[in-house]
């Protein structure tokens, strides 16, 4: 029995790491569409029920696969992509995170990820502890920082991880590796100064989308927020009474 999957939806889970096998900035073939594409080897796993259309996450970037056999894939990369994310940076012979969108069927063991980066966010430092890294890192957009909670949920490039520290101060934050993930995705493998993607856990930003005009007002209507009407009504009472 075939399940369906959930497009633009994962778990931030890794299945795969696949190696970049071609990058073309003027793609002209019809898989392409006169765009920036990229191709992804090595990934035979993650292939084996892909139909043309399907999302899978790469670096944590959902995109779309426009053309593909047994053991690679192709995807485009739209300008905004290129300019959200770290996908521009990759070179031929890189390993990328791979992650199909999950299916009905599947346990989900991660947190709720879109595969929509929000910003890209620098390697600070690499620490070893034990058989652990703690990896601090600075995001590119500071304004993200209000997301990002000690021991709440964060995606750095594809990889569903707990934060361990915030410091808004200096603008970092820092998640540790146990052993067994620091062999499943590519986040070791990178130095200080190169860029992650990062997703922030989408629930704080659907939480301030909803309280934010309850207490300071909507731009698009008068009279202040929900929280300054209570106030104010119950002033007017106070007066009256």
């Amino acid at each position: 029995m075939e399940f369906p999957s959930f497009a633009n939806m994962f778990t931030g889970i890794v299945e795969h790491m696949g190696t970049v096998v071609e990058i073309q900035q003027l793609d002209t073939s019809s898989s392409g569409g006169g765009g920036w594409s990229m191709k992804v080897g090595d990934s035979e796993n993650i292939l084996v029920d892909c139909r043309l259309g399907d999302s899978i996450s790469v670096n944590g970037t959902c995109l779309t696969v426009t053309e593909f056999e047994k053991s690679w894939f192709k995807v485009g990369l739209a300008p905004e992509t290129l300019r959200r994310t770290n996908l521009g940076d990759l070179k031929v012979g890189n390993n990328v995170n791979l992650e199909r969108a999950i299916a009905a069927n599947v346990r989900f063991g991660g947190h709720f990820v879109q595969g929509h980066i929000d910003t890209t966010a620098t390697i600070l430092s690499v620490t070893p502890e034990g058989n652990s890294l703690w990896v601090r890192l600075s995001p590119s957009d500071k304004s993200y920082l209000r997301y990002i909670i000690p021991k709440g949920y964060i995606c750095l490039d594809g990889t569903s991880l707990t934060i361990c520290e915030v410091n808004d101060d200096e603008s970092w934050f820092s998640i540790m590796l146990v052993a067994y993930t620091q062999s499943h995705v590519i986040m070791p493998t990178k130095k200080v100064g190169e860029r992650v993607n990062v997703e922030v856990d989408m629930l704080g930003k659907y939480v301030e989308r909803i309280v934010e005009p309850m207490l300071f007002g909507d731009e698009q209507k008068s009279g202040g927020g929900y929280v300054e009407k209570l106030v104010k009504n119950y002033l007017e009472k106070r007066s009256n009474a």
